[in-house]
């Protein structure tokens, strides 16, 4: 597994009221949304970089307005609807 590091200010960590550990976490999540949502990267990878579960990552991306479920028109979304 590949690992990257950033640079942060002590400065933005004072104003937003983290510490090393939150910001790492926070970090992690953002990272993690970007390649689920940019990249099309799977759940299951993303939920690994976020440091989370598979169901807290999907939690996650519906705290963020992100969907799971991707139909290319209504029809498509209104049957699959009509099979859950």
């Amino acid at each position: 597994m590949c690992q990257i590091s950033i640079k942060i200010p002590d400065a933005v960590l004072y104003d937003t009221h983290m510490n090393q550990e939150e910001a790492t976490a926070f970090a992690q999540r953002i990272v993690a949304l970007g390649y689920y949502t940019q990249n099309n990267v799977s759940i299951g990878y993303c939920s690994q970089i976020a440091g989370m579960t598979e169901e807290d990552f999907i939690k996650y991306l519906g705290m963020n307005q992100v969907s799971i479920f991707q139909f290319d028109n209504k029809d498509e979304f209104m049957e699959e609807l009509k099979n859950a």
